[in-house]
């Protein structure tokens, strides 16, 4: 774990990411403080352009772009990271469960996979999102959580399978250790990187997926979020009349936030898989493979 964390401390990218992140998740906080106005008050003209009253322009019934903008990372961040979170735990237990099991235990769960995978996605949350009607930030990350955690597990489960017939494993089952100790401390660390990746991805899903959720219309129309945004917006023609802000501000808050995570998961995976290294970092795995492939020679 150690290794794990110099390796990503190394990677400018990581870095970069980390601060796009941390950035939007301290507007979400702080939304209350540096908010200029009340998201759902009307405290101008409708489409209005950016001025320095409104700097990000009014909506057509006269509300804060900037204002909205900041008080809808709290929801979109919200159902990323939670939704994420969950997501990936729902992955990794099942994963972890039935690659160690195996057996019948293992079947069970890889047929509950295998059916979740075939259903498309998007077709079966826009289902879900309108049996629900108008449908909260729970219940978002409920069909989230119920509809996307089998890629996960199928990642977790392969690697499961690798690591437990592993020498350092197969010791630890034999000195007679608690299965719950063998799967946390032996088999669990090393899915370090994995799970990482699967949480990131997770919470990139997440987010795209309560705003694509929102936009078609599937949610709760008195809160305040980056897909309801794009839904009022389009609503209200803001391309056809010109209010270019009303579509950019949250496509680039929405954009923004995606490039930080995704730099965050291209690390992972240089991390966890040497050969997608580049630059720097790829010229020291390389020397390291030569070294060791010239070790390796007879004399």
């Amino acid at each position: 774990m150690t290794r794990l964390l110099h390796a990503l401390w190394r990677q400018k990218k990581v870095t970069i990411g980390l601060a796009i992140v941390l950035a939007f998740i301290a507007v979400a906080l702080l939304a209350p403080l540096i908010a200029p106005y009340d998201p759902l008050a009307r405290v101008g003209r409708p489409h209005e352009a950016p001025s320095a009253e409104h700097w990000l322009g009014t909506t057509r019934v006269g509300r804060d772009v900037l204002s909205q903008m900041i008080w809808g990372a709290r929801t979109s961040l919200f159902v990323g990271l939670i939704g994420g979170l969950v997501i990936t735990v729902l992955g990794t237990v099942v994963g972890l469960v039935g690659g160690y099991r195996g057996g019948k235990v293992d079947d069970v769960l890889d047929l509950a996979t295998n059916v979740v995978l075939v259903i498309p996605n998007l077709p079966l949350l826009i289902v879900l999102a309108a049996f629900i009607g108008n449908a909260g930030i729970g219940a978002i990350v409920a069909i989230l959580a119920l509809t996307s955690w089998p890629w996960g597990a199928r990642v977790t489960r392969a690697q499961t399978l690798t690591l437990r017939h592993r020498e350092f494993v197969l010791a630890a089952r034999l000195v007679g250790e608690p299965t719950w100790r063998v799967v946390g401390v032996e088999i669990l660390p090393n899915l370090a990187s994995i799970i990482g990746i699967n949480l990131v991805g997770s919470i990139i899903y997440a987010v795209i997926a309560q705003v694509t959720l929102e936009y078609l219309g599937f949610g709760d129309p008195l809160s305040v979020s980056w897909g309801r945004m794009l839904y009022n917006a389009q609503n209200a023609s803001a391309i056809t009349v010109g209010a270019w802000w009303d579509i950019l501000t949250p496509c680039a808050a929405i954009a923004l936030l995606g490039l930080g995570l995704a730099l965050i998961n291209f690390t992972l995976d240089e991390v966890a898989n040497p050969q997608l290294r580049s630059g720097p970092a790829l010229t020291r795995w390389l020397r390291l493979v030569d070294r060791r492939r010239r070790e390796r020679k007879p004399a």
